[in-house]
């Protein structure tokens, strides 16, 4: 400050570099000293002289160190949360992708599925449970993205190595903030990569591509001795998931058939998702059925483990007549191999292999009989 400028002058001209260095923040996740220049209408001299001031006072902080020709990229401090998404990963199985946002709050999670499903692009199908918002998609497939009626939506999916790099673009705002400015904090993300173009806002974001499992279990508890299949196999999801290597997505409970004479209960079977590090899925079914056989207490307990992200046809029919009828062990573990999905156990197996085969199904259908299956799931 000079001797001639007054103190107000001062603390009107920062108030107006702050708010265009949070604007530009904002809008594109970061800026350069010549963005500052052309935004606040001053010499590059004068930008980089007020940028290099509110890094001294903590306002704003260097993204990128400058390299080659390119420029230092700079982001303002605010008192916006770091991020709203605690964690992004992805499972991949063949051409077929799901991915997994997990979010803070319910709202971001609910704003992202309805956008998401309305933009349409290379999601193929989008539904949330609770703050978890999850898409699949298929490898190098993309429809047309409808950021005239959406605000941010799935453009593309692709493999690079061990990753999974999904394209998510959006319109300048809010959704351009998250993307630009908070996926890249999220558990999860290996990296972002942000680009601006005809007022379109365009991320790839970068995770590792994990393996889909769903396990399902079944007759772990007996009349008159206790012991409850949805309380295991809680227990079993908080047991395997580990930060380092595997993610626990989700536990359900599905009802079976009522006219089994010897059902204990209401006949409910349990299934649980986890995402799981291709290196460690190799031990995952000893650790499984070593838990179960310790904490059960019936000896006819089953396990089935499948490893897909859609769920085979065969498999979905033989699900839907365990719903409504008794089914043979034969016919059970004829299916199973069929269709990839590994067996452990005695009689529970027929209740497990009904479970992972209702993995898609909506929570109405997986706890009323009455309601149909849903085909092409």
């Amino acid at each position: 400050m000079t001797g001639k400028e007054k103190t107000g002058g001062v603390l009107e001209r920062r108030g107006a570099f702050l708010s265009a260095t949070r604007q530009m923040t904002f809008e594109s996740g970061h800026f350069t000293t010549a963005d500052l220049a052309a935004s606040a209408n001053v010499p590059r001299s004068t930008a980089q002289d007020w940028i290099n001031r509110l890094i001294k006072e903590g306002c704003i902080f260097i993204k990128e160190e400058p390299h080659g020709r390119n420029p230092a990229h700079y982001a303002s401090r605010s008192a916006l949360p770091q991020t709203t998404c605690k964690r992004i990963f992805t499972t991949l199985d063949g051409s077929d992708v799901e991915i997994f946002h997990e979010c803070l709050s319910s709202g971001c999670a609910g704003f992202c599925e309805f956008h998401h499903r309305k933009a349409c692009g290379a999601a193929l199908s989008v539904t949330r449970d609770g703050m978890i918002f999850r898409e699949r998609a298929r490898i190098g497939e993309a429809g047309n993205l409808r950021l005239d009626i959406a605000a941010v939506g799935l453009a593309s999916v692709k493999t690079d190595g061990d990753d999974i790099i999904q394209t998510i673009s959006s319109i300048p705002g809010g959704p351009a903030y998250s993307l630009s400015a908070m996926m890249s904090h999220a558990k999860g993300v290996k990296g972002v990569q942000i680009m601006a173009a005809n007022g379109v806002v365009t991320g790839e974001v970068r995770t590792l591509a994990l393996k889909a499992v769903t396990i399902g279990v079944d007759d772990t508890d007996r009349k008159g001795c206790g012991g409850a299949t949805f309380a295991l196999s809680q227990a079993l999801m908080k047991y395997l998931t580990d930060p380092g290597s595997v993610i626990g997505i989700r536990h359900q409970v599905a009802v079976l058939c009522q006219d089994i004479e010897e059902k204990t209960a209401g006949n409910s079977c349990s299934f649980i998702e986890l995402a799981v590090d291709p290196s460690v899925f190799d031990s995952l079914a000893a650790k499984v059925c070593r838990f179960v056989e310790e904490e059960s207490v019936s000896d006819n307990w089953g396990v089935a483990i499948l490893t897909s992200i859609t769920v085979p046809s065969d498999l979905l029919m033989l699900g839907k007549k365990i719903r409504q009828e008794r089914v043979s062990m034969e016919e059970v573990l004829e299916i199973a191999k069929r269709t990839g999905v590994r067996v452990y156990g005695k009689k529970g197996i027929i209740g497990a292999v009904g479970a992972v085969s209702l993995k898609s199904q909506p929570q109405e259908v997986l706890l009323d009989l009455a309601n149909p299956i849903v085909m092409g799931q």
